[in-house]
């Protein structure tokens, strides 16, 4: 007789979209939720759209603990069991209903798939796509980086040296029916879905557009379940794009119809599960004051540099424009150059002279503007970390690092916006040919830089309030749990 135990699963989704008046709604937002069950172990896998479990926007800070409890008292899974991921969807607030019905309709669907599981085999596999994205920390010339974001304008193409790293993985879960037809689909990417829809409506952006190409081009019912990975310093190559509309529709096609090609690859069979939930304590940072001291030093040398400018936007441009038509000849037509020099007449010279070293003092004016902006951003968010850990008047903060495998698949998760560099880390580390990441699990922590990034700045080191030493604590508990699972 065959010994083996039978993995069960089941999947269900609620719709979580607020219901707010005056609010529009471009597609509809999920908690979708997969139970898995090998007979010893069950396991629940929640995948939300949404910016974060917690700590900002619409989830409150209650909700995972909250959902977990009912979990465990009226379905009997163990609370560390349940793995929460945000798909971290950029878009206009309110997005989610109101709590109560958030935590109510997310512990349905988890009752739903309970009510109809069935048996069924697994798989998992990988597939790429390396076109959507771009790591959009910029590493400039002076050693310094720069994020390309809303909020401040890019730096002058000159002072940039290179960017950084990109995880073009789609790692995939493929749950079958028995008969070999697919049952529901786990993929997991390293994203930032900020683009959105046009008018700004509310949108699960490009993963919920994934999401429905694959459950469309599936059908029967199939559910695709979208795990964030660590996209912490990732971001649509279209991000500042101003010359089309904002819109991730095609975005999340292109995502969807490559992790299409993958899973036609992947083969599926029986296998079983395993859980290790454990909790670390991560050091919060103490340089805080000491980063806002350096950015107000470096703002008063730029400011001390914005003397003796001449012109104003006004004479500005039409000199610009001209001296960028015609260099050689910006002030008039050349034969009026040609006479002068004939005559020995450095009047025109002159004034070329007076107005070049204008335009040049004009233009660095502007790029110390942008740097200006961009230090103001960078102190009002280092006050606002720093007022976080001030306000948590500890040295620490807990944090849950959670493993679950399945089969010979591993997934490793992070209660913070993991960087790119934090996730490819963890994947050659282990063991497992098949390792992902989700991130923004389980908690909200704001970002998770490598410490090495923390004196180059970036928007993901300044929007951070934890200590460089948290990445050796994450990694080696990661890699712990991973090792143990069995």
């Amino acid at each position: 007789m065959d010994n083996v135990n039978k993995l069960c699963a089941g999947a269900a989704k609620r719709e979580i979209s607020t219901d707010e008046k005056g609010v529009m709604v471009n597609d509809p937002l999920y908690a979708k939720a997969l139970v898995l069950d090998d007979g010893k172990t069950k396991v629940v896998i929640i995948a939300m759209d949404a910016v974060a479990i917690g700590g900002i926007c619409d989830i409150g800070d209650d909700f995972l603990a909250r959902l977990r409890d009912r979990i465990g008292k009226e379905l009997g899974i163990p609370e560390q069991n349940v793995l929460v991921n945000a798909s971290h969807t950029h878009t206009a607030e309110p997005m989610l209903c109101k709590p109560e019905e958030q935590l109510e309709r997310t512990f349905d669907a988890v009752r739903q798939a309970m009510q109809n599981m069935i048996e069924v085999k697994i798989g998992a596999g990988s597939g790429y796509e390396n076109r959507v994205m771009i790591n959009r920390t910029l590493r400039l010339k002076s050693g310094k980086a720069w994020t390309v974001r809303q909020a401040n304008p890019c730096p002058p193409d000159e002072e940039v040296e290179s960017i950084g790293p990109v995880d073009p993985e789609i790692g995939i879960i493929r749950i079958d029916h028995l008969d070999d037809t697919p049952f529901a689909v786990v993929y997991n990417f390293a994203c930032h879905p900020l683009i959105g829809v046009p008018g700004g409506a509310v949108t699960a952006n490009y993963p919920g557009f994934a999401s429905k190409v694959i459950e469309e081009t599936l059908g029967n019912d199939v559910m695709a379940l979208f795990l964030q990975g660590a996209g912490g310093d990732i971001s649509e190559i279209l991000y500042k794009d101003i010359s089309r509309p904002r819109n991730s529709e095609s975005t999340g096609m292109m995502l969807g119809v490559s992790a299409l090609k993958a899973l036609e690859n992947i083969k599926t069979a029986n296998a079983s599960l395993s859980v290790i939930s454990e909790t670390v304590e991560f050091p919060r940072r103490t340089d805080i004051p000491a980063r806002i001291e350096a950015l107000l030093r470096e703002q008063d040398e730029l400011l001390q540099s914005l003397r003796f400018a001449s012109l104003n936007i006004k004479t500005f441009m039409p000199l610009y424009i001209k001296y960028a038509i015609s260099p050689e000849y910006p002030l008039d037509y050349s034969y009026r150059y040609l006479h002068a020099e004939k005559r020995n007449d450095n009047g025109i010279i002159d004034i070329d002279l007076v107005n070049k070293a204008n335009l040049e003092k004009y233009l660095k004016n502007i790029h110390v503007m942008e740097k200006l902006t961009k230090i103001q951003d960078d102190i009002a968010t280092l006050k606002r970390h720093k007022a976080i850990n001030d306000e948590s008047g500890e040295s620490t903060v807990k944090a849950e690092v959670m493993g679950i495998k399945i089969g010979e698949c591993v997934l490793i998760s992070a209660p913070l916006e993991a960087l790119v560099e934090i996730g490819l880390n963890i994947k050659k580390a282990s063991p497992y040919k098949h390792t992902f990441m989700a991130a923004y699990s389980n908690g909200y922590m704001h970002y998770g830089a490598p410490a090495s990034y923390y004196d180059n700045g970036g928007y993901e080191v300044t929007e951070c309030f934890l200590a460089p030493e948290w990445q050796t604590i994450y990694e080696e508990k990661a890699r712990e749990i991973i090792l143990k699972l069995q």
